[in-house]
């Protein structure tokens, strides 16, 4: 199977951050990847997601994801942002897949299902 039949039923986030590494390794980038400049790559990716949907309604932001062209662009800027949260986790050792089961049960205690299903309000607001 290449890398193109890959996707998200059969591929690990080990194998993404590992394809992330290898391709930066051969453009000689980890010197530019600290800590500091990956954060600001996913800050300045999440950005150029959010503003294909400045302004937008959620019926506005739908039809945008209709169209083949839009939606392309929107998928490169969210890959660009996973790009950045991938480099990061792989140059300063973290396991993400870990890290969000972690952070999941920090927010299964936050949000009790009784007291936050159906709302949006933050967990010091619902307590």
């Amino acid at each position: 199977m290449s890398n193109n039949d890959k996707n998200d039923n059969n591929t690990t986030i080990y194998e993404l951050k590992e394809l992330v590494r290898k391709f930066c390794e051969e453009r000689d980038w980890d010197r530019y990847h600290n800590p500091k400049d990956l954060a600001i790559g996913i800050v300045t990716e999440a950005s150029e997601l959010l503003e294909h949907f400045r302004f937008k309604s959620e019926n506005e932001s739908q039809e945008l994801l209709a169209k083949p062209e839009k939606k392309d662009e929107i998928t490169q800027e969210l890959s660009d942002t996973f790009y950045f949260i991938l480099r990061f986790a792989q140059m300063n050792k973290l396991d993400l897949s870990k890290e969000l089961k972690r952070k999941l049960d920090i927010n299964n205690k936050h949000y009790p299902i009784e007291k936050s299903k159906g709302s949006n309000k933050k967990y010091t607001e619902i307590i």
